[in-house]
């Protein structure tokens, strides 16, 4: 079901996902005096710590789903891998925001790449491939380059393949298991950006400044604000952003990530649009200390019916993510003056987790 209701203080809002953005949610949450209802699988997820309470079930597992609709009033998701029949389910037994399509566009790179052509931005050209011939068929119109990706269930690099020249297609396929996959135009960008967008149940959207993105093996190392921008490419970022939400008819906060093509013969820069995640983003950290209203509380209005908050920034910031053993510099940050820690509770520092992340602010500009 999908409607403007508003939920009262002390209501509960249920989490499907229990990772370290369902942790951030439940304590914006708690904040503004609403309880948490998290269901995940895994008994160890770190968001149980700070919820109200949770439920330990499979995603598939209509009993339990049943039990956890009947218990909220309101139902999210903190990553976008939730089945799309969990989704549909929960949507037929309460109110689910952001709605199942969100799901649906963002889980497949194919249908995701045709929503945002249907919404009007720009995006890197790209093909869909089935099989060899169609690789073959679309490495000769993107000028034998490319970026070969699963169709679905792909992220922080994984599920994909670099195609530099024509030998680097040999056995591509093969190394994603021939699952279906999207091939796309190689982008000469200068920088990667995003931007988080809320929009709340009445229609009502507000975008937080554009953030500049650093990666390291293909995962998030720093968000930097303000962004090496010009004031209209700001804008026009923020401006794709809300378009993309008013087409989805989407309700809550959602990441767009963006390349910054260079400008051309005189001319000016251009953002593509690369992908869309319908939930808060690791990006959209830095709003937590640099902002009076962070992503997480922004979610929380949105999901709960209520009207948005401020996205003025207040300080300039970077935020580092504290990946695998970085995290046992903790000790070292907290002396910092300048410096909030934020810490996942998570149990084991593994290669490539993420176990926290540091906003380091400064006076605004």
């Amino acid at each position: 079901m999908s409607d403007t209701r508003s939920l009262a203080i002390g209501d509960t809002i249920g989490i499907l996902g229990g990772g370290q953005l369902g942790r951030m949610l439940a304590q914006a949450a708690a904040t503004l005096g609403l309880k948490t209802h998290i269901f995940c699988p895994d008994p160890a997820s770190p968001a149980f710590d700070v919820a109200y309470t949770y439920t330990v079930a499979a995603y598939d597992d209509k009993d339990a789903l049943e039990g956890f609709a009947k218990s909220c009033c309101a139902i999210t998701y903190e990553f976008e891998n939730v089945p799309g029949e969990t989704a549909t389910f929960l949507e037929s037994q309460c109110v689910l925001r952001p709605g199942a399509k969100a799901l649906e566009v963002s889980q497949d790179r194919l249908f995701e790449k045709e929503f945002l052509t249907s919404a009007g931005v720009a995006i890197a050209p790209f093909a869909d491939i089935k099989n060899e011939a169609d690789l073959q068929t679309a490495l000769s119109r993107f000028g034998g380059k490319g970026v070969l990706k699963t169709r679905r269930f792909g992220y922080d690099g994984k599920g994909q393949v670099m195609i530099r020249e024509a030998s680097g297609a040999q056995g591509a396929l093969a190394h994603l298991n021939n699952a279906p996959a999207v091939l796309e135009g190689l982008i000469a960008f200068d920088r990667e950006v995003s931007v988080i967008v809320a929009r709340d149940a009445s229609g009502t959207c507000a975008a937080y400044e554009l953030t500049e993105n650093r990666h390291e093996h293909h995962i998030l190392d720093t968000s930097t604000v303000p962004a090496n921008a010009s004031e209209d490419l700001r804008c026009k970022a923020k401006e794709m952003a809300v378009q993309i939400a008013n087409k989805l008819n989407y309700v809550g906060v959602m990441g767009a990530e963006m390349f910054v093509v260079p400008a051309e013969n005189g001319g000016e820069e251009q953002l593509l649009v690369n992908e869309i995640a319908p939930r808060v983003h690791n990006s959209g950290h830095w709003t937590q200390d640099a902002c009076l209203c962070s992503q997480f509380e922004q979610h929380i209005r949105a999901v709960a019916g209520w009207k948005l908050g401020s996205c003025e920034r207040h300080s300039d910031v970077v935020m580092q993510n504290l990946i695998g053993d970085q995290v046992n510099a903790y000790a070292d940050i907290l002396s910092e003056p300048n410096a909030k820690l934020h810490l996942y509770g998570k149990a084991e520092a593994r290669p490539g987790r993420k176990m926290g992340h540091v906003n380091r602010t400064s006076p605004r500009a």
